[in-house]
This record gives structure tokens, sequence and C-alpha cells, in this order.
């Protein structure tokens, strides 16, 4: 029997490079567009919290990632809101915002409330 050995991600930040920003042991999920590639948070929004976990809802994208690149769960990861703060720091003002709430770069590069995001329905 043959056994094929996935592929270990390299993160754009090394985790010995990562330190305390958030006061939060909560999990979010972030793209590799963000994790592996090293861009910016362009899009980010908060679900309701799985409640079978620490999740804080929280979901980060670069927002270039299509559908297909979406609905591959190996460009995406489950990780802690602090790991992701390190990669992008504009995030942390917006990390108590209520679940229902999203936030997109703007021209200038600047986060700010998309009034016009809807949350998914399952």
């Amino acid at each position: 029997m043959f056994r094929f050995k996935k592929k270990a991600k390299k993160f754009y930040v090394p985790g010995d490079k990562i330190i305390r920003l958030v006061d939060s042991e909560e999990g979010c999920i972030a793209s590799d567009r963000i994790t592996v590639d090293g861009c910016k948070v362009g899009f980010m929004y908060r679900e309701e919290p799985y409640q079978n976990g620490p999740d804080s809802g929280w979901r980060f994208l670069a927002d270039d990632e299509d559908e297909e690149y979406m609905n591959k769960s190996e460009n995406h990861s489950v990780f802690q809101v602090n790991t992701i703060c390190n990669y992008d720091n504009d995030i942390i003002p917006f990390l108590s915002s209520p679940p229902g709430t999203a936030y997109i770069r703007d021209e200038e590069g600047k986060l700010v409330l998309d009034e016009e995001w809807e949350e998914p329905k399952d």
C-alpha cells in the first residue's frame, strides 16, 4: 500500500516569529493567500462561532480568491486569531465586531465596513 505524504506548507511568517498581539486563544479560518503568499487581509467577516470549539467566527481572505480556490480545503487552514494578527495587524481594531460584520479594503488600502455584505446562509 502506498501512502502519499502531504506537502507541508511554508508559511510566510515563521512560527518562531509569531508574538502575542491580542489576548485571545480563539480560532479563525484564513486563506493561504495570506498565510503562505503573504498578502494583506483584503476581506474579513465574522460568522456565528461554531459551538464545538474555541472558534471566534472570523474568516480572513486576501479578497482575490475565487470560488474554485475556496472550494479546495487545502487552500485555507485554522489558526489562532493572534497568528493572523501577526500577518496583518490592521485587523486588530475590528476583532470585537459582532457576528454578521464584514470589512473590506478600500481604494486607499484601509479596512472599512462592508455594508453590502450579507452573511452566508448554511
